[in-house]
């Protein structure tokens, strides 16, 4: 497969766990916009890990890692990040395997993680008439959490997982912690990387919510998910206290610090 030239420093890494077959079109996107694109397949039963397979050995720019069973989103993640680092690489942008994320928004998220190396390139949704509202409420509580356990760090949205990680900094806050590991991932990672002095930069991009007749495949359960979130940030919370007066000198040298992007 043609396409864009080799990264040896950033790749594509999206975690995959029974999506259905929008995976394959948001692969070929991927695909279409960066090479290499990784792949973890997250003890997938529903058919896909063979295609994907069948695609990665067509194309050179394409690797599937399988997991034997499921193990989360952040297991997921962490798998293909110390993978990605044992190869040289230094940058991973996590995407959804579900159709929600733009991938023409990767070059543009890339090119901005080049500039600012050292920064966590953060998405910032754009949605349309297709979210749910249910989901936007809860989206706009866990953005409040995340940014006063930061101290209005610069967090722009806590759960997009549209996003470019320094890959060396996200596996310094994950090995020695067993949480992180499912829904919780992208929130906590964010705020500990946040407590850590990675700048967050928050980037605009489209984000869709597909219906069951368009394909889309939803994992989230309201009420599990939200109980997992209630006791991440109820931990978190403690974590804050404890690095307040750092978190409060940080915003004393430098005030007014803008973490948003246009593009």
């Amino acid at each position: 497969m043609s396409g864009p030239r080799r990264s040896l420093t950033h790749l594509v890494l999206i975690p995959s766990y029974n999506p259905g077959p929008l995976v394959f079109e948001t692969v070929r996107e991927a695909r279409r916009y960066w090479c290499p694109v990784w792949v973890v397949v997250d003890g997938s039963t529903d058919g896909t890990p063979a295609r994907l397979e069948a695609m990665a050995r067509e194309d050179d720019g394409l690797l599937v890692l399988a997991l034997a069973r499921n193990r989360g989103k952040g297991a997921a993640v962490l798998h293909g990040i110390e993978a990605a680092a044992a190869e040289g690489y230094t940058h991973a942008l996590t995407m959804d395997s579900d159709g929600q994320h733009d991938a023409a928004s990767i070059p543009r998220f890339m090119e901005r993680s080049r500039r600012e190396p050292g920064a966590l390139i953060l998405g910032q949704p754009v949605f349309d008439a297709s979210a749910p509202t249910i989901r936007l409420r809860g989206r706009r509580i866990s953005n409040w959490w995340a940014n006063l356990e930061t101290l209005w760090g610069g967090i722009g949205d806590s759960l997009f997982g549209f996003r470019v990680y320094p890959i060396a900094e996200l596996v310094a806050v994950m090995r020695p912690r067993h949480w992180m590991r499912r829904f919780d991932f992208d929130p906590e990672a964010a705020v500990r990387l946040v407590w850590r002095g990675v700048p967050p930069v928050n980037v605009p991009a489209p984000c869709r919510y597909l219906k069951p007749e368009e394909g889309g495949v939803s994992h989230f359960n309201y009420w599990r998910d939200n109980v997992l979130l209630t006791w991440m940030y109820t931990r978190l919370f403690f974590g804050f206290l404890l690095r307040l007066p750092r978190l409060a000198w940080r915003r004393v040298r430098t005030p007014g610090t803008d973490h948003s992007s246009r593009g």
